[in-house]
């Protein structure tokens, strides 16, 4: 199976990854933890719907069925949620101290933040918005 959007999600581990070593080397609190769960769903779902997209690729390589942009402006936008909430529980679970005391972690939270700026946010959303409503998409 094709691999889509490997890269995409490898931002938002490595600075999940952050939590989950501080979890499972210390008693972090509950807060921290409900954080990392959080954290893992996220990065979870953006796997899966990379995973499904490839399949989707694969199925249809020359995009016949014309899902190949609502599908990239989906995605997309997933990864840029899932990559901002990342940020944000970790930076909540274990405060200012790795972006202080861990060059590693602190240049992939720098790094990830570059990437997101370069998103087109609300212009790709009401792309994606006018794409859903004239597409007959039904959830």
């Amino acid at each position: 199976m094709r691999k889509v959007g490997c890269g995409a999600v490898a931002g938002p581990r490595g600075v999940g990854r952050t939590l989950l070593a501080a979890a499972a080397s210390r008693d972090v609190g509950p807060h921290a933890l409900a954080h990392l769960g959080a954290v893992d769903i996220a990065l979870h779902t953006a796997r899966t719907a990379l995973d499904t997209a490839a399949a989707e690729i694969d199925a249809d390589p020359q995009d016949r069925n014309d899902g190949g942009k609502l599908r990239a402006l989906r995605l997309r936008a997933l990864v840029e949620a899932v990559s901002t909430e990342v940020m944000q529980r970790v930076g909540r679970a274990l405060g200012a101290g790795p972006l202080c005391d861990d060059e590693a972690h602190s240049r992939r939270v720098a790094d990830l933040t570059v990437y997101l700026r370069q998103h087109h946010a609300e212009r790709n959303l009401a792309e994606l918005g006018a794409l859903v409503a004239h597409s007959g998409v039904s959830w």
